[in-house]
Formats: structure tokens, C-alpha cells, sequence
């Protein structure tokens, strides 16, 4: 199992992660999963109704928008990685935020992929709230590279006043 850093509260923590990716040519293991967009069209009622926990893997190609009637169920017993195929693919950002202010998420929203420590307060502007590094940082080093910036310059789902509000404020 990889190595997975929830941010709750504004804290950073290492958690053992209880869901297994697999792939689509793979039997289902007993237990939570992560299966891809396509397989959850096909199988996600029936695993749902088993009672299990289910996440949905989307591509960076893919859109959140094809999980739309299933997010109240996902919100409840899941959660959503959006993958990173190069860390320099903004495409998930923009997932995670459609994700937390369109359709008013509230379930867990996990990086993976080529996710790296330096974006993690990027992530966290636009509502990832777990993450599963490949550069095998901490949550220690996570938690500093989340408050990395006093400032942001934009709104985004964080919530957080831009500096020119503060100015103005």
C-alpha cells in the first residue's frame, strides 16, 4: 500500500491507507477499492450496494462531470483520486476544484500519480485533502510545504482572502 497523508483540520498526518487500487483486468480483492471511471460505470452500483467502500480513479483526460449522480454516494462511502500522469498536468487541479465548488463535495479528494510536496499548497487551494506522494515525503514536510506562501494572489476553494482583499480589508 502506498503511502497516504490526509490533511484534516489544517494538520497533516501519515494514515495507513485502507483502499487498494486495481485495475480493470484485475479480480476485486474483498475489502475498499479504487477502480478506474470505467469500471465504476459498470460494477459501482453493485459494489455500492455490497456495502463497500468505493473510490473512483479519473484520468487526467477524464471529466469530474461523468460522476456527477454518483458524488452524494461517494461523498458518503468513498472518495475521488484524480491522477497526475506528469507532475507539470494542471488537469486534475481543475477536477478537484470543479469538484469542491460545482458539486459541493464534501468526500475525500486524493493526488496521486506524480505528486510531489512542492504542489501540496497548490492542491490544497483547490481541495485535495489527501495525497499519495511519490517522492516519499513526510507529513511533517507536507504540512510545511502546505503553508509555504502567506499570500495567495486568486480565489480558490480554500476559501482564503487574496492579498489584494487584505489590503482592502
Amino acid at each position: 500500500m502506498p503511502t497516504l497523508i490526509e490533511l484534516k483540520d489544517g494538520v497533516c498526518r501519515g494514515v495507513q491507507d485502507s483502499f487498494t487500487h486495481v485495475a480493470d483486468d484485475e479480480a476485486l480483492p474483498k475489502g475498499d477499492v479504487i477502480i478506474s471511471l470505467t469500471r465504476f460505470q459498470a460494477e459501482g452500483d453493485a459494489l455500492l450496494s455490497e456495502g463497500r467502500r468505493v473510490g473512483v480513479k479519473l484520468e487526467a483526460e477524464e471529466e469530474v462531470e461523468a460522476l456527477a449522480y454518483d458524488l452524494p454516494k461517494l461523498a458518503v462511502v468513498g472518495l475521488v483520486a484524480l491522477n497526475f500522469p506528469k507532475y507539470r498536468d494542471g488537469r486534475a487541479y481543475t477536477n478537484a476544484r470543479v469538484l469542491r465548488e460545482r458539486f459541493k463535495f464534501t468526500g475525500q479528494v486524493r493526488a496521486m500519480g506524480d505528486v510531489l510536496r512542492e504542489q501540496a499548497g497548490f492542491m490544497v487551494r483547490v481541495g485535495f485533502d489527501a495525497f499519495e506522494p511519490a517522492d516519499d515525503a513526510s507529513a511533517n514536510e507536507w504540512q510545511a510545504a502546505t503553508r509555504r506562501y502567506r499570500h495567495v494572489y486568486q480565489r480558490s476553494a480554500d476559501g482564503r482572502a487574496p492579498a489584494f482583499a487584505e489590503r482592502e480589508g
